[in-house]
């Protein structure tokens, strides 16, 4: 591929498509939480930093339809309070970690968060939730893990969640509440991407390539908000997010015992 040309690799394409798509679908009907595909799954057409970047412009350009799909009135306020300051910490804990510390490492911590997010979902699974009062240090600790691992690992939602789902929010309060959350936290670590990027011009043409299903999935999702059973979609995703993770857990495995 020539740099700064479109991909013209047919298997980009229908991974990358089946991924967007799947992150937009998870956006528009529940506020997110299929990000976690992003990596693991677009690694099978491109190296895993350069997935975690387009990954982050794709996600950050869904923000833009999943905001408008949920009412400001709908998000939990008291929650956000506490919950953004800690984000921000995360989120500086994890663009250090991206840019000071050997990409082969931080190949190898976004498949073992990939993983560990995985065997937790499917531990939890079953768990009701409770309906507790806002917490400020639950919120701020939980926020702050789901900071560092939204910037490795885009990551965020299974820490974010551990928390709102305690609180006992309606299904449209907790989606509007989490795309509140991640539309700010997106857009603090975009730069930082970006940043990371600026060597390979490819990387955004890539994202750009991809861009056209982004509407289609947050939209998809967002019709599907009230009848697509949250439990059944999560399970199939989270089976290939745990397939595609073993792969990049290999991968990285690999580099750092054959460099």
């Amino acid at each position: 591929m020539i740099a700064g040309s479109f991909p013209t690799d047919i298997g980009f394409y229908a991974i990358g498509f089946a991924a967007t798509f799947l992150m937009g679908l998870g956006k528009g009907a529940f506020g997110g939480g299929l990000a976690i595909l992003g990596i693991p799954i677009l690694a099978l057409v491109m190296g895993p930093i350069e997935a975690a970047i387009v990954t982050a412009l794709l996600v950050a350009f869904m923000d833009f339809f999943a905001l408008g799909s949920f009412p400001r009135a709908a998000w939990s306020k008291p929650d956000l309070a506490w919950i953004l300051p800690g984000l921000g910490v995360g989120l500086l804990a994890g663009f250090l970690t991206f840019e000071w510390v050997d990409r082969r490492i931080v190949a190898l911590v976004i498949a073992v968060i990939t993983l560990a997010y995985t065997a937790h979902y499917f531990l939890a699974r079953g768990a009701k939730p409770a309906d507790l009062p806002v917490s400020p240090g639950l919120a701020l600790a939980a926020s702050s893990l789901a900071g560092f691992t939204t910037y490795v690992a885009h990551a965020g939602g299974p820490p974010l969640a551990f928390y709102l789902l305690r609180r006992g929010l309606t299904k449209t309060a907790y989606a509007a509440t989490t795309v509140a959350v991640f539309t700010v936290g997106n857009l603090v670590k975009l730069p930082g991407y970006v940043y990371s990027g600026l060597g390979e011009p490819g990387i955004f043409m890539k994202a750009l390539a991809l861009s056209p299903m982004v509407p289609v999935g947050v939209l998809v999702g967002r019709r599907l908000h009230d009848a697509l059973p949250r439990e059944r979609l999560f399970t199939l995703c989270y089976v290939l997010v745990g397939l595609a993770g073993l792969k990049l857990l290999w991968d990285a495995l690999r580099a750092l015992v054959f460099a």
